[in-house]
């Protein structure tokens, strides 16, 4: 058992923190503030392989897997999490999902813009009646000739407004249960498909979120992704990704907040010392420290069990859980160590704390979670 990442993660590492500390801490506290990533720093997080990070060299991507998901992940989320969320809807779930379900055609016209930024992918499985319970969806989709028409509302798309390919799910058959769920690819101007305005979001608010909405929109049946009625199916082997690499996000900024505390902390005079020196502090400090190392233990073991092609369900929605509450935790008590300074803009920790709480909520809630975990036990 080795705990040391090997020298070519170490190197992965080390280039991402760099991009990250000169290229995305200088400017995320206006992106938050405009609640806009720019274009220009898609292209430059593609140039450096992140907008392909699962896609094979063969279509431009980098090829990498979970293990190095997370890091990347980590890395971004320390100074802003609405661009690691950017990076993980794009890579972890709409890329994912083509390279679980989609055919070589496909995956020919899709991947390669995918990977190098030139289009930015969305996954739509929530709707506006049903978020947890996505077996429940109601969009449908009904055959016509060589096409689907396509019917309904799907709610908090990541990447939705920019994004210019989705994989939407949709129900092919009423009376199958989640066997009669099937997903599509569908582009950004095929008529009938209308993308809302950006959600007024509390954190994660560069990072762009809609409604997106069918009526009479035709699809082709050659952009049928994976079998008919293997959706669901697919789209939970997707959200078992997307809780790994969200959980990379939650260590991320969790390890934010400790690290600016820190800093902090050591600045900060009280009582004629600096507050680390007071013992409460201390003591949170240490807290903090302590749940980051395990949240990123527990991160790695999934990823790394996914990377050998093992079982990880029990594993990734223990990671995920864990790391998100957590990172919230950690994030309140960053705000407390910097008092009233930490309740400002001026300081990133009360950002930290409003990205935090999407990830208690997505790829599965918090509730979520602990149902897959207590199923598992049960299983076993």
């Amino acid at each position: 058992m080795d705990f040391e990442l090997s020298d070519d993660l170490v190197a992965l590492q080390d280039v991402v923190r760099r991009f990250a500390s000169e290229q995305i801490a200088p400017n995320a506290r206006q992106w938050d503030r405009e609640a806009n990533l720019p274009r220009e720093m898609i292209a430059k997080l593609a140039e450096l392989g992140l907008m392909g990070i699962f896609i094979p060299e063969e279509y431009g991507g980098s090829a990498f897997g979970d293990t190095e998901a997370t890091i990347i992940m980590e890395e971004v989320a320390r100074h802003c999490g609405a661009t690691a969320l950017t990076l993980d809807a794009h890579n972890a779930l709409c890329c994912a999902h083509l390279l679980i379900a989609a055919n070589e055609e496909q995956k020919q016209k899709y991947l390669p813009k995918l990977a190098s930024g030139e289009w930015i992918g969305a996954w739509a499985l929530s709707e506006p009646g049903c978020g947890s319970d996505a077996a429940a969806l109601t969009t449908t989709a009904v055959a016509d000739g060589d096409d689907y028409i396509l019917n309904g509302s799907k709610a908090w798309i990541t990447n939705g407004y920019y994004g210019q390919v989705f994989v939407v799910m949709a129900r092919t058959d009423p009376e199958a249960g989640t066997k009669g769920i099937s997903a599509f690819i569908v582009e950004r101007n095929t008529p009938g498909f209308t993308i809302g305005t950006k959600e007024d979001k509390m954190g994660m608010r560069a990072s762009d979120t809609v409604v997106i909405s069918f009526e009479d929109c035709r699809v082709s049946k050659a952009n049928l992704c994976g079998e008919p009625g293997g959706g669901f199916k697919d789209a939970m082997r997707v959200l078992e990704r997307g809780r790994i690499t969200i959980a990379g996000i939650a260590v991320g900024l969790a390890r934010g907040a400790l690290e600016e505390a820190l800093a902090y902390s050591k600045e900060r005079e009280a009582f004629g010392k600096p507050i680390f020196n007071h013992q409460a502090i201390q003591f949170m400090l240490s807290d903090m420290a302590t749940d980051v190392d395990a949240g990123r233990l527990l991160t790695q073991q999934a990823a790394v069990l996914a990377d050998a092609g093992k079982p990880c369900n029990y594993e990734a929605s223990v990671a995920k859980l864990f790391t998100s509450e957590m990172a919230t935790k950690a994030c309140l008590d960053a705000i407390q160590i910097h008092g009233g300074n930490g309740y400002t803009k001026e300081f990133p920790v009360e950002r930290y704390l409003r990205d935090s709480k999407l990830c208690e909520i997505g790829e599965g809630s918090s509730q979520i979670q602990r149902i897959v975990i207590a199923r598992q036990l049960l299983e076993r």
